[in-house]
């Protein structure tokens, strides 16, 4: 498996926004997509602006293929709105999950 981790910073008051971006990917994007596993995205209690997501995918190729599709990329520049700067993207091989 392969995926990445993702620090975000929402911006002001756009959490909620943030938030339902995501469902919505969940809804039209995810049934469509080859190789996704799975995705967890966390509101940190120390920071309630700070966002780490988490993506899983059954391999590094279907990854990439994502990380490359025009869709994909709609829809992050839909997120990227509601941020304040560009994510944190920490890529690489899953070796464990319990």
């Amino acid at each position: 498996m392969y995926g990445t981790v993702a620090q975000l910073r929402v911006k002001e008051g756009k959490i909620e926004e943030a938030r339902e971006i995501a469902l919505r990917w969940d809804r039209e994007r995810r049934p469509k997509l080859p190789g996704f596993v799975a995705s967890y995205t966390f509101q940190l209690d120390n920071d309630p602006r700070a966002v780490i997501l988490v993506a899983v995918f059954d391999s590094k190729e279907s990854y990439v293929a994502n990380a490359q599709d025009p869709e994909q990329d709609r829809w992050y520049r839909q997120l990227r709105e509601t941020l304040d700067a560009d994510p944190v993207w920490h890529d690489g091989r899953v070796i464990a999950s319990y």
